[in-house]
């Protein structure tokens, strides 16, 4: 240890610390002021934040506590952590929801000027936690955040409301100041972010330096800690959440494959933050339209695709049930379309700020007649980014729609993320149709719209208005080659099995499943798609620390599965498969490859802990 202004500064390989307060007390903010400043210190870090499902729930319930977990590590993390070390409470309300997610002696700071009888009996307490003993098992810290806000914001002339609401930027400054967070950063974003409104940013900046001073002065909290800085790979770095990442990822797959991206959606959480994201970059040749509905959205992404552009649209579980119909008949014309599924909790209108997974089965069967399509998952926010353009690369080789499945949880999530060099990125262009593609008998040529390329099934790419290549578009069936209608049975059942083999074949075209068994002897395979990749990875390395035998892989490509599956998936007598469903993987698993595959499933809103397939994983064991 070191000393530091005559506190001994200690240091830690990692810490969780958790924000909750009431909707309006500015947690997710203040969660990712501390995020940025974390990621600029050079730590490893992963957020989830947690937002109330009521948009405004009464003030001081336990219906509108909004929470945000960050993890710092001095090492290479992929979760937000299970259980945190330090909880933030606002309010009575906030320390009441989130309590149970603490561990034995882990510290509790409270803003103690809110445990007031009117707020106790809010948040459902018959006594105050702080005087009857309920918290004897924590360190607690009752800290008088708001009286202290509001003397410390007297000078700034900030009316008494808008000072008050200073309280988490006092809430920031002491946490800062405990685990030695540059103070100059978050001051400096302040005075930029209410340039326009002088009291309210000198408000904030007071009521910051007050929070910090506290901490210094005080000494009635821990600290200072410090987690040193994680080795990163060189390069440049942001923080990066996955919904940013996969906006990024349509605008690196457009120039990729020089083509303009179009994105056509309507509002929806938690996938709305990508149509924010894009409409804001124009310069790329991104265009954007808010819809009046779902299935306006996925017609004019359609449309798009048709006209030459990279179609897309993004919704969740319910568009998703809306979008079914023009997805039917994409797959049918053979365009190229990708649809992003950020799914949260269902059915019906469900739980819009909580995450899950259950649109697994929707995407692979969610459609009139046989209609398969390729499905592709993201697993952590950065890799949303590499999930996009892999998508795309898919719809415009094969001519296909796409689904790609992210989640609430990845959505709202953040991580440091490399900026990728763009020689790391592959290739993906597409060449257009443009002139006739088949010479007849007579010597004649002609444009056969249905002519397929041998290696992909792909038919041409027709852009409208292009001479000599008109030919019919429409959702009645075509003819095989020529695209004429047809009614003719033999030609329907052709067009189904060459759409069906066409899918299928994108299975050599992908990279073998992600797996991981060092000594190649694992007594339990753990497999994954999408979201839980962290939780399992932890799980495995903690349960490989205690010396236990375990293989993990996980799935990007959901349709067609890798071709290795089934040959990974052969060597083990055990299989486990953590889903934040009731078991929709493990039903396509057991039923593809007929494994006696092993659900831990879990449809609470919320994600895996690492500490519950760890304890899943035993249990098989001992089976």
């Amino acid at each position: 240890m070191t000393e530091t202004a005559g506190h001994p500064l200690q240091e830690l390989e990692k810490v969780v610390i958790r924000f909750a307060g009431d909707s309006g007390d500015g947690m997710q903010l203040t969660g990712d002021r501390f995020s940025v400043s974390s990621a600029i210190f050079g730590n490893d870090l992963s957020t989830v934040p947690d937002y109330p499902a009521e948009i405004r729930a009464p003030a001081g319930t336990l219906a509108g506590v909004s929470a945000f977990q960050i993890h710092i590590s001095d090492h290479d993390i992929l979760t937000p952590g299970d259980s945190p070390n330090v909880l933030v409470a606002m309010n009575p309300a906030a320390l009441r929801a989130n309590i149970r997610d603490m561990a034995a002696g882990s510290t509790l700071i409270v803003n103690a000027d809110a445990f007031v009888d009117r707020n106790l009996v809010k948040a459902g307490y018959d006594t105050n936690p702080l005087t009857d003993g309920s918290l004897s098992g924590f360190t607690v810290f009752e800290v008088p955040m708001t009286s202290l806000t509001l003397e410390a914001a007297k000078p700034s002339g900030a009316k008494s409301r808008e000072a008050e609401r200073s309280k988490n930027f006092f809430a920031l400054g002491l946490l800062s100041w405990m685990y030695s967070r540059p103070a100059e950063l978050t001051l400096n974003w302040i005075e930029q972010k209410f340039a326009k409104t002088p009291a309210v940013a000198e408000a904030n900046t007071l009521a910051f330096k007050a929070g910090y001073n506290f901490g210094e002065t005080a000494e009635l909290v821990g600290g200072p800690f410090t987690v040193k800085a994680t080795a990163f790979k060189p390069g440049t770095y942001t923080s990066i959440s996955g919904n940013t990442a996969l906006a990024w990822g349509l605008i690196a797959a457009g120039q990729l494959a020089r083509l303009p991206v179009f994105l056509a959606s309507y509002p929806i959480t938690p996938a709305s933050d990508i149509l924010h994201e894009l409409s804001k970059r124009q310069n790329f040749g991104v265009r954007t339209m808010q819809a009046e509905d779902e299935i306006a959205a996925v017609g004019a992404a359609l449309g798009a695709a048709y006209g030459g552009h990279l179609g897309v649209t993004t919704t969740s579980g319910p568009g998703m049930d809306l979008k079914s119909e023009t997805i039917g008949l994409a797959i049918s014309l053979e365009l190229p379309l990708v649809i992003i599924d950020v799914q949260r909790g269902g059915p019906s209108t469900g739980l819009p700020t909580k995450t899950e997974q259950a649109d697994l089965l929707m995407a692979m069967y969610g459609r009139h007649g046989e209609a398969p399509l390729p499905i592709i998952a993201a697993r952590t926010p950065g890799h949303c980014f590499y999930a996009a353009i892999e998508a795309v690369r898919i719809a415009l080789k094969y001519r296909t729609p796409v689904i790609l499945l992210s989640d609430g949880y990845l959505a709202n999530s953040a991580e440091p993320w490399r900026l990728p060099r763009v020689d790391e990125l592959p290739d993906i262009s597409v060449d257009y149709a443009t002139g006739p593609n088949h010479t007849n008998a007579d010597g004649t040529d002609e444009f056969l719209p249905y002519l397929r390329d041998p290696a992909t099934l792909a038919r041409p790419w027709a852009v409208p208005g292009t001479p000599g290549l008109e030919h019919r578009i429409g959702g009645l069936e075509k003819s095989d080659r020529t695209g004429a209608i047809s009614y003719e049975g033999d030609n329907h059942e052709l067009m189904v099995r060459t759409r069906a083999a066409k899918v299928a074949g994108i299975a050599a075209d992908i990279e073998p499943l992600d797996f991981d068994d060092p000594h190649g002897d694992g007594d339990v395979l753990v497999l994954g798609w999408g979201s839980t990749y962290g939780s399992i990875v932890a799980a495995v390395e903690r349960l490989r620390r205690r010396g236990k035998k375990v293989a993990r892989a996980h799935l990007v490509h959901l349709h067609p599965f890798p071709s290795d599956l089934g040959d990974v998936l052969g060597r083990y007598r055990k299989v486990l498969i953590p889903e934040n469903n009731l078991g929709q993987l493990t039903a396509m698993v057991r039923a593809e490859f007929l494994v006696d595959a092993r659900a831990i499933t879990k449809v609470q809103g919320q994600r895996f802990l690492y500490s519950e397939i760890e304890a899943a994983v035993l249990a098989l064991m001992e089976v």
